[in-house]
């Protein structure tokens, strides 16, 4: 870490509408927490066309020395040339989790007062929908151990092998058990272990042996299929919820539309043992369709920074952040733009 006094963060805004949020984000983490400092970093889409570069390991060793990192949205721009696909889900978003060490990826699912869901009103009158997806974030299939075999043929091969070790496993599993007991004690394995019957006994067996150190957390497992049932018929009904990585990022994105839209979901990836910054960022794309127009929602970002606070230590600040972005959606509103958005929640929270 940088030999400061102050908390330092490296700002990466990315593409798109990411500038535009993350300044919103940026500005109110500013007002709450004086004690950090913030170091812009040009890296995206927009950066490789104009270098060629899409993360260079100087670059990487530089960002390994910050306390955290607030992240925006990585996409080409309207009528530029086409990113290869991979290329900066695999050469810098998959690069800095895996270098980092993300093993918790960490995604809220909340259905604000004021927010509308796509699901009828007997399902949102079953209860509140809150619950919080934590995913392993550094194995199983997105760890790249594949490949491809006469390609281009006819009979081409093509793998992707599943990655699951015991201690990354454990990690994120405790890690969910602890989360469980500070909030409502439930606690949802979700794998497939009938047919994936190696990784998921892994899991199953994990999720089991752990479950005696947390006695005041009720369990339960569903299969992948029936979690995306349970969460478009009964979501109320979970708490927290632990599983791997191709399967959290399916139910993290099933999550946000249930609870009212893609475009207020924030996330964390997490290094658990402090070893690495974590990185902070909305979970949208970088949507340049709006960019540059003023009109995307900066309140995704505006939470990953709350997250990225509590991740620090400053967790009233976070819950002031949290509290006024909750009672801002509650509101009825006009159209507004990016900064009326921004500064409507700067001025709540600092008059």
């Amino acid at each position: 870490m940088l030999e400061t006094m102050s908390q330092q963060i490296a700002v990466i805004a990315g593409d798109g509408i990411g500038p535009e949020v993350i300044a919103q984000a940026v500005q109110i983490l500013r007002a709450v927490d004086g004690s950090l400092s913030f170091d812009e970093f040009s890296l995206g889409a927009t950066h490789w066309q104009a270098s060629g570069e899409v993360l260079s390991d100087e670059t990487l060793k530089e960002l390994a020395r910050y306390d955290a990192i607030l992240l925006g949205a990585v996409g080409a721009n309207p009528g530029s040339d086409q990113v290869p696909s991979g290329l900066l889900e695999r050469g810098l978003l998959l690069k800095l989790r895996f270098a980092f060490d993300h093993g918790v990826n960490l995604r809220p699912a909340r259905l604000y007062p004021g927010m509308s869901s796509p699901l009828a009103p007997r399902i949102t009158d079953q209860g509140p929908i809150d619950f919080v997806v934590v995913r392993e974030g550094t194995e199983g299939l997105y760890c790249g151990n594949g490949g491809v075999v006469r390609q281009g043929t006819d009979q081409e091969i093509a793998t992707e092998t599943s990655i699951n070790t015991a201690f990354a496993v454990e990690r994120v599993i405790r890690f969910a058990y602890r989360l469980a007991a500070e909030r409502q004690q439930h606690l949802t394995l979700v794998h497939k272990h009938n047919v994936l019957v190696n990784a998921g006994g892994l899991w199953r067996r994990l999720f089991q042996e752990i479950a005696t150190e947390f006695p005041q957390v009720n369990t339960d497992y569903l299969h992948i299929d029936a979690a995306t049932i349970a969460l478009v018929t009964a979501p109320s009904q979970f708490d927290v919820i632990v599983t791997d990585n191709l399967f959290g990022d399916i139910l993290t994105d099933e999550a946000a539309a249930v609870t009212g839209g893609i475009g207020l979901a924030a996330s964390a990836n997490l290094n658990v043992e402090g070893a690495f910054p974590s990185m902070f960022e909305p979970v949208h794309g970088s949507a340049p369709d709006i960019a540059g127009h003023n009109l995307a929602d900066p309140r995704a970002a505006i939470l990953s920074g709350a997250m990225l606070l509590r991740h620090l230590g400053n967790h009233e600040g976070a819950i002031a952040i949290e509290r006024t972005v909750a009672g801002d959606i509650a509101k009825e509103h006009g159209h507004r733009t990016t900064d009326q958005i921004g500064k409507a929640i700067l001025s709540e929270l600092t008059h």
